[in-house]
């Protein structure tokens, strides 16, 4: 049974800074990517980022270009988002996301993910 959990979230101020987690089982995820998506209340879930399992190539929101990071570990199987400089705005459930093929293109689009995340909320205070 593949899952993904969620981990890292929580509440901070802005300016402060928070690394989320994504602990990936189940199956092997080599050709695969992993995407962070958020989403806020009332609105519809937004690409934050994506790399690739295999290439660890990587593509950003340009919301978030510049302030975030997506990296991955694989010997631990875990993708990370790390978030500097966070704004009220940023404030979102965090989901993470798997699914097959990586392109910058695919990556911005939640349908083409097969696998979910519980998600982890991240709020930021003003």
């Amino acid at each position: 049974q593949v899952q993904l959990v969620e981990s890292g979230g929580g509440l901070v101020q802005a300016g402060a800074s928070l690394r989320l987690s994504c602990a990936a089982s189940g199956r092997s995820f080599s050709g695969y990517r992993m995407g962070w998506y958020r989403q806020a209340p009332g609105k519809e879930r937004e690409f934050v980022a994506a790399i690739s399992w295999s290439t660890g190539s990587t593509y950003y929101a340009d919301s978030v270009k510049g302030r975030f990071t997506i990296s991955r570990d694989n010997a631990k199987n875990t993708v990370y988002l790390q978030m500097h400089s966070l704004k009220p705005e940023d404030t979102a459930v965090y989901y993470c996301g798997a699914g097959p093929i990586f392109t910058t293109t695919i990556a911005t689009q939640p349908g083409t993910y097969i696998y979910w995340g519980q998600g982890t909320q991240v709020t930021v205070s003003s």
